[in-house]
């Protein structure tokens, strides 16, 4: 193999390291809804919060250590919850009691997420 091919070749896959990393710039959606996936079904019918679920809001909660994160979780949730249809609201802003978790924002789809600190 010719040196430029190597160098190529390393190029690309410091590339893909970089690309693929976990994000060294703070919370991304995608971990808060791999975090809060498993809280759907209660948050559609109630019941018993499932363990799965409390342990992705703690999860995410110590993750989310910076006011961007913060923000950046506030508007994911924000998101998903207007485009997950069934979602009942009133269980959504208890549910983080119920995990034993405070968080400093409502979850709703009218929360002003530029205002989380």
């Amino acid at each position: 193999m010719s040196s430029s091919m190597s160098l190529k070749i390393a190029c690309v896959v410091v590339l893909c390291l970089v690309v693929g990393a976990p994000s060294a710039q703070g919370m991304t959606c995608g971990q808060v809804t791999t975090s809060l996936a498993p809280c759907i079904g209660y948050l559609r019918s109630g019941g018993n919060v499932p363990s799965g679920c409390c342990n992705g809001i703690k999860s995410l909660n110590s993750a989310a250590k910076t006011k961007a994160d913060r923000q950046t979780a506030c508007n994911c949730i924000k998101s998903a919850s207007t485009a997950i249809s069934g979602i009942n609201f009133g269980l959504a802003a208890g549910l983080p009691g119920k995990c034993g978790v405070n968080i400093p924002y409502n979850i709703s789809p009218s929360t002003d997420c530029k205002s989380v600190n």
